[in-house]
């Protein structure tokens, strides 16, 4: 009875159950035959020399091919997960998700400059269509007179303006260069009075004439630069910004008159499934144009009364300054002069300041 208990033992193989218990049948009645024959340990101690490690390793599962059983040993094949099948799609998951997230970016981002340059062109080619319409007399456009000419009146006037502002620096610039000129023969004047004591008198006297001419030359000066800058202010930054915004306005009017031609087309067309969902379209794109015109329209109408306000404002005070300021330096009227740049809060160098003046620098 002993010896195929031992047989027994030496060639069965121990497998594990799903709750990892290697008890087995064979387990149970050996240790039966353990209890009658003799104690366990003895049973153990008499296996043959072949059941030895390296049989064990010989015999074991490869680790590449080790399987996850549920059901317990010998159980149905779909209940095997095979290792390999496991980590190999995980490995491949973390590798190819960035690249992937990249491509969907790129492929999103030039979908999107596809769709920008594909409106672009259209409307480019809407608005091209309506200009050489409108340039040939086939096309109608969309007029306000009243604020076109109010812009036309605009255009006139800051060219006029203009013209007032070139002269201006031109007189400045003259000028200077002749306060100067008396700032040099006064000093003349003044050394030669030092030096010919029978003329020192003569000298004298025309030095101080020269003298008070350039100091007074210097506020007349200062009330003509401030003009000019006053003028360049208005001309180059107020109404050059309403005139942009005026370009605005009219590239608007533009499209409106582009998209509206085309609704009037497709209208009178087909009305068919197809040409009724371009008609609808067509209506979505007029009402977006339309209210982008009448929004620039109250903007510019707005714009063009605020500068009116503003230019009368400017130029009635700049030229008052012009006019008093150039009468009383050549009426020889040092104190009106000087009174005139208070008045205006014009601001000169103070006098026996070594730093260049303002028209040195320009």
């Amino acid at each position: 009875m002993t010896d195929s208990i031992l047989s027994k033992a030496a060639t069965m193989e121990i497998p594990i159950n799903s709750n990892g218990d290697s008890r087995t049948a064979e387990d149970d009645s050996l240790e039966q035959g353990a209890q009658i024959g003799g104690s366990l340990d003895e049973i153990v101690g008499t296996l043959p020399v072949a059941m030895d490690l390296q049989q064990v390793m010989v015999s074991g599962p490869n680790l590449n091919e080790t399987s996850i059983v549920s059901g317990g040993y010998g159980g149905a094949a779909e209940g095997i997960i095979p290792t390999s099948s496991i980590k190999a799609p995980s490995m491949h998951h973390s590798n190819s998700n960035p690249s992937m997230m990249s491509e969907e970016a790129t492929r999103g981002v030039a979908v999107e400059k596809f769709d920008s340059m594909k409106k672009w062109s259209i409307n480019t080619y809407k608005c091209t269509k309506q200009m050489f319409s409108e340039r040939f007399g086939r096309g109608s456009k969309t007029m306000d007179l009243e604020l076109e000419a109010q812009i036309d009146v605009l255009r006139e006037t800051k060219m006029k303006y203009e013209c007032i502002l070139r002269l201006a620096r031109e007189l400045t610039s003259h000028f200077y260069n002749m306060v100067q000129t008396q700032q040099a023969l006064g000093d003349t004047f003044a050394d030669l009075s030092q030096k010919s004591p029978e003329l020192q008198d003569e000298f004298g006297y025309n030095a101080e004439t020269q003298r008070l001419l350039c100091k007074n030359g210097e506020t007349l000066l200062g009330a003509i630069n401030f003009f000019v800058s006053s003028i360049n202010t208005l001309v180059n930054k107020t109404m050059e910004d309403t005139l942009m915004t005026i370009k605005i306005y009219e590239n608007a009017r533009l499209e409106f008159d582009a998209y509206r031609t085309d609704l009037e087309e497709l209208s009178a067309g087909p009305r068919d499934a197809a040409a009724m969902v371009r008609i609808e379209i067509a209506q979505q794109q007029y009402q977006i144009h339309k209210d982008k015109y009448e929004r620039l329209h109250s903007d510019v109408s707005i714009k063009l009364k605020f500068l009116e306000e503003n230019k009368v404002k400017v130029m009635h005070k700049q030229l008052l300054l012009f006019h008093n300021a150039v009468s009383a330096y050549f009426a020889g009227n040092q104190q009106q002069l000087e009174q005139t740049l208070r008045q205006f809060n014009v601001k000169l160098k103070p006098p026996g300041s070594d730093k260049p003046s303002w028209l040195e620098e320009q």
